[in-house]
């Protein structure tokens, strides 16, 4: 049976499913509704929890709605299971971006200071230096006329 034949799977989530590899009901009995939402996730779609439910519905033939809780409970504890043993996706960093706190301190991290007027306080840390740019040595390049 095709994906649309199925209870509670409209065309959008079909069209997920099918370009994760679940083209039928056999396809997603085999994974279950777990792994068959995972990999929607994974593949970089933002599948609401209805859908998980919606999945379960579909293998249970009944309405997304009528899914005991109970049984939403496991699906989730499942899917928190699944998701920790997963690595981290792709294109996506690890951890929290890296900032770089400059002398002067205060709650911003302070300013960077270069030239004759830093105060003492103001001067990188030891074994540290500030990176300064050069100015440009003649004429800038000239824009193409456009």
């Amino acid at each position: 049976m095709s994906l649309t034949g199925l209870r509670n799977i409209g065309p959008k989530s079909a069209a997920w499913l099918r370009q994760v590899g679940v083209h039928g009901a056999a396809d997603l009995a085999a994974l279950g509704p777990v792994q068959a939402f995972l990999r929607v996730r994974r593949a970089g779609f933002r599948p609401s929890l209805n859908l998980l439910y919606a999945l379960e519905g579909a293998l249970a033939r009944c309405h997304w709605h009528d899914v005991p809780e109970a049984r939403r409970r496991q699906l989730l504890d499942e899917l928190e299971t699944a998701s920790a043993a997963l690595p981290p996706p792709r294109g996506t960093p690890v951890a929290t971006p890296v900032t770089t706190p400059y002398p002067g301190g205060g709650e911003d991290g302070g300013v960077p200071v270069s030239g004759d007027d830093a105060d003492a306080e103001d001067l990188p840390p030891a074994g540290g230096r500030w990176h300064t740019i050069a100015p440009l040595q003649g004429d800038p390049p000239a824009c193409p006329a456009g």
